[in-house]
């Protein structure tokens, strides 16, 4: 019986990959068709209207084969979007992170990862199967390994983001400090935003730098600041940046509200620092409870038992 079921998995493993042989070359016939490759209206005016288009959609060239695939990708980055729900925390997640890409770029990468995992694991099944290890239990190892890789994707993403956001709140206090020196300087705050700005290198600086374009775009220092502090999410700069806000709205000395500010910040990078050595100094428990101790024991107490049993024989 159990052979039977083998030899029936190993022909399913060889019609899969036989058919998947198929599928892609029948695609890749019907892409080379008159009617499935020409170019569509838009590219075929957009070079009649150059003035007036996005110089992305300006190449023509790409025709056939290669603006059917990225028709498809377009369409399904917009499926994948739409089905996982919003994109306002999604996007706040990106800007946290810094990465230059858009909600839907996202969940198309996501959807690549997920089909390279599910064709991983698709492969691993075959691999199996041919070397005689096949079972029913490997047909749940394809949608396994897809759903893996997109959640190791997000968890990329997110991984990203809280390590841009612990550099920024490393930054914060220096940079704050740096800003209450200009203001005690003479200097106004948006002077002060623009000098830090430039001199600094750092992922608050590069924040604030936009701060500044935006601020000579039109934007209201307040509500630009306001926007920096709810897209990053965190709590020190979030405090910081109301305190500013308000200073500001108010006419207080704003010198003074940033040293303070400052002050906390450093307080709380502290504190931070404390709570962190002692979460590593439990985690340096379990090497000793689960390792050191054990052997310890069985070294003082195999002794004793051999001796005990060498006696009694």
């Amino acid at each position: 019986m159990v052979r039977v079921i083998g030899a029936a998995v190993g022909d399913v493993a060889y019609a899969v990959v036989l058919g998947t042989a198929l599928g892609i070359g029948a695609c890749l016939l019907i892409s080379l068709a008159p009617r499935w490759g020409a170019p569509s209206l838009a590219r075929r005016i957009a070079p009649y209207i150059r003035d007036i288009t996005d110089a992305r959609g300006l190449d023509v060239s790409a025709a056939g084969l290669g603006a059917t695939a990225l028709t498809w990708s377009a369409f399904a980055e917009r499926r994948l979007a739409r089905l996982a729900g919003g994109d306002a925390a999604l996007e706040r997640r990106l800007h946290r992170a810094a990465w230059s890409i858009d909600p839907a770029r996202f969940r198309g990468r996501q959807l690549a990862w997920a089909i390279a995992g599910l064709a991983a694991g698709g492969v691993a099944v075959i691999a199996l199967v041919l070397a005689g290890r096949g079972s029913p239990a490997l047909g749940l190892l394809p949608p396994v390994a897809a759903v893996t890789a997109a959640l190791a994707y997000d968890t990329w993403l997110t991984r990203a983001g809280r390590a841009r956001a612990a550099r920024i709140e490393e930054e914060l206090p220096t940079v704050l400090e740096f800003l209450a020196l200009c203001l005690s300087a003479g200097e106004g705050i948006l002077d002060s935003l623009r000098r830090v700005s430039e001199v600094g290198a750092g992922e608050l600086t590069g924040e604030l730098r936009g701060v500044v374009v935006a601020v000579g775009t039109g934007s209201p220092l307040s509500e630009s600041l306001t926007r920096l502090a709810a897209g990053l999410e965190i709590p020190a700069l979030t405090r910081a940046v109301d305190q500013l806000v308000a200073a500001i709205e108010r006419g207080a000395p704003l010198a003074h509200v940033l040293q303070a500010q400052a002050l906390d910040a450093r307080e709380d990078a502290k504190r931070a620092l404390i709570e962190r050595a002692g979460r590593k100094e439990i985690f340096m428990l379990f090497p000793l409870v689960f390792l050191i101790l054990p052997l310890s024991v069985l070294f003082a107490v195999f002794p004793g038992i051999f001796m005990l049993r060498l006696g009694l024989g």
